[in-house]
């Protein structure tokens, strides 16, 4: 028995590493991206056996995000500069006699030109608007990405060249990572737009990594524990205490939130605990029943500028 015990534990032993260096692989690939512009990955079914296992023992190879579209109206370039010396690419699209800003912020590996639809829209309603490419996304330089962590102080950046230009009511908005963002830096750097449109925000960057894990069809459990734990390492903190739901609890102005009843990444429970713990009153969850994690307003329309031109005004 003692014999048994012992290998047992040694095999434990092998298993708890083995898993730690998946893990360290896949917490890398997740938060580091390739500049080959743009290039598509390959679908679980177009892969050979080999290339799946890869996968599967050291992560996916995720490409930079490429702007392909750009604005129709005039507009102008803007580069704001993070602490540490990267060059954040933003587009101020004025309109005329604007009621106020918007602010628009991506999703994880996504950049500015895809958030084009919305912008529009608000301009549509009287805002000028804003859009910045996070650090390792789009036009922006770097090649990696803490999934909102560090994003928050360029949700900042962008804070502060707005106020710059105007002194009008100044709105965020966000998707996904984007959302994520503006809850952390709201708080932590003090800001004070007079409302949040938030769409679909993970809960934790824990629960973040599970959808990852579901997405390439490995087991949640513990590799999504020892994915945060070893992509806060590789990034400079602590991935288990990134959490948008505990930042939500230091938000006091109105918020109108969006998620949609089929989203495969952010479960309905994550939606649930960020905004139950909004620190404000003057919230509203506004979910669209046949809509996934993807553009409410490009899905619908009419519903999406309802609800957007009532919290508005």
């Amino acid at each position: 028995m003692k014999r048994f015990l012992k290998k047992a534990g040694w095999t434990l032993l092998y298993l708890f590493i083995l898993l730690n260096i998946i893990g360290a692989f896949h917490a890398w690939k997740f938060t580091h991206f390739y500049d080959d512009g743009g290039k598509k990955n390959k679908l679980p079914e177009q892969m050979s056996a080999g290339e799946k296992l890869g996968i599967i023992l050291f992560g996916v190879r995720i490409s930079k995000s490429a702007t392909t579209q750009y604005p129709t109206v005039p507009y102008s370039t803007v580069h704001l500069h993070t602490v540490h010396g990267l060059s954040l690419e933003g587009w101020w699209i004025p309109t005329k006699n604007p009621a106020g800003t918007v602010i628009l912020f991506h999703g994880y590996n996504g950049n500015k030109g895809s958030l084009l639809p919305e912008a529009d829209r608000f301009r549509s309603l009287g805002y000028n608007t804003f859009l910045l490419d996070f650090r390792g996304h789009g036009n922006s330089e770097g090649l990696t990405c803490s999934v909102g962590f560090k994003e928050a102080e360029d949700v900042k950046l962008a804070w502060d060249y707005v106020k710059q230009k105007t002194t009008q009511p100044v709105v965020l908005w966000g998707v996904s990572m984007g959302a994520a963002a503006i809850l952390k830096a709201v708080p932590e750097y003090g800001l004070t737009p007079q409302k949040l449109i938030i769409q679909c925000p993970f809960s934790t960057l824990t629960d973040a990594v599970k959808s990852r894990m579901r997405a390439v069809h490995l087991p949640v459990f513990p590799l999504s524990q020892i994915l945060t734990f070893w992509g806060g390492i590789e990034q400079g903190f602590w991935g288990a205490g990134f959490k948008p739901e505990s930042y939500a609890r230091r938000i006091h102005m109105p918020v109108l939130y969006f998620y949609g009843q089929k989203d495969i990444r952010v479960m309905t429970h994550e939606t649930n605990e960020v905004f139950s713990h909004l620190g404000t009153t003057q919230k509203k969850l506004y979910i669209f029943p046949n809509a996934g994690h993807q553009s409410f307003c490009g899905k619908d329309n009419d519903a999406w500028m309802r609800e957007v031109t009532a919290f508005l005004q």
